[in-house]
């Protein structure tokens, strides 16, 4: 169909092209020393966060699984919301513990902190809120858990390149927070991710994770290396920070931009369920819930405007199905839908979207 309004839709220009072909003719497309363009992006998006520092990895799964290494999780068990993608949890299974499901808040779709105390017990080692559609989740209620109960906070933020919380960006306050740069997310790479590290031992931190997205290598000169531990093809490439780079400096003109459609949603889309505006939110998704949602969603596509669910509960899925009862979560699964939001969407698009919504529901 001509003129489909696309659910998601990178923002690049001509200088995202010249990075690439300037990467391309260099002949320096990747290293598992990160070094070039991978070493520039991780000093640049650190600054950006004011974090202490900054290890840039090829995807989301690959940051969430290597920010668990960094804790003994084997035969423990990890409280997150079920509404995620599945990549949240299968990090816990790869490094040994157990995914414990708590409910969520209903107003914003993250992790409802009253519900979190409800599922810690002795086994209970880490807490991994995920910022839902860009949502900052309550991270002081969080932290006065955790701290209660010798616990570890790595956050999810693959949602959530350049939202605040309390001031300062999402990125800077867990011990770990695991960024996603797909070419959906708001800061958008081919392939990318990162890990923000605030722990006061950060460089014995960084050390660990440059070996563990290199194989386990370590001690390395020359063609002369050693290798201590496993390790995994974890580094982004040279390609993905280049228009990472180019991308980071236009994340908050882009986001600004993300907010403001949000906003019209807000106010304009006839429905009492609908994702709240925050100033603090960068607004990966902006998600509404509806009662008939095959129809409704047969019904945008038919006029040409893409729209999507995020997610299947990770609870419903066979692998980890169980008898844990999350009211919230299993309520709203079965009405969410996301609509598009990304700054390539004109005046009309908008229009029409908020239109199409008030009339179809």
């Amino acid at each position: 169909m001509k003129n489909k309004i696309k659910l998601f839709d990178p923002y690049v220009g001509i200088e995202e092209e010249r990075a690439l072909i300037n990467t391309l003719k260099s002949h320096f497309w990747a290293s598992g020393s990160g070094t070039g363009n991978v070493l520039k992006f991780e000093k640049a998006f650190q600054k950006y966060l004011r974090s202490k520092d900054c290890i840039a990895v090829n995807n989301g799964s690959s940051a969430l699984n290597l920010a668990l290494s960094l804790v003994d999780i084997k035969n423990k068990e990890v409280i997150l919301p079920a509404l995620t993608f599945v990549s949240t949890a299968h990090s816990i299974i790869v490094n040994g513990g157990k995914p414990v499901f708590a409910d969520i808040d209903p107003n914003t779709l993250c992790l409802d902190p009253e519900k979190i105390s409800n599922k810690i017990n002795k086994k209970t080692k880490v807490i991994l809120p995920v910022h839902f559609g860009g949502m900052p989740c309550d991270l002081r209620a969080i932290d006065d858990i955790s701290k209660e109960n010798h616990l570890e906070i790595i956050e999810d933020a693959a949602h959530a390149a350049g939202s605040s919380y309390n001031n300062q960006k999402i990125g800077c306050h867990g011990m770990t927070v695991c960024f996603s740069f797909h070419p959906v997310k708001n800061l958008a790479m081919p392939t990318g991710g990162l890990i923000s590290v605030n722990h006061k031992n950060h460089k014995k931190i960084r050390e660990i994770l440059l070996s563990r997205r290199w194989c386990g290598i370590t001690n390395r000169q020359d063609a002369m290396y050693d290798v201590k531990e496993i390790g995994w093809n974890y580094y982004m490439n040279e390609f993905s920070a280049a228009i990472g780079l180019v991308q980071l400096k236009k994340l908050d003109l882009m986001n600004k931009i993300r907010k403001k459609i949000a906003k019209k949603y807000f106010e304009k889309i006839n429905l009492e369920n609908k994702m709240p505006f925050e100033n603090d939110c960068s607004y990966h998704l902006y998600w509404i819930c509806v009662q008939n949602r095959k129809q409704f969603m047969k019904k945008m596509k038919s006029i040409g405007i893409e729209t999507g669910i995020h997610y299947r509960p990770i609870n419903s899925l066979s692998m980890y199905k169980n008898k844990s009862k999350l009211e919230t979560t299993d309520k709203i699964s079965k009405q969410i839908v996301s609509l598009p939001i990304h700054p390539n969407l004109s005046t009309n698009n908008i229009e029409k979207i908020i239109s199409s919504v008030n009339k179809f529901c």
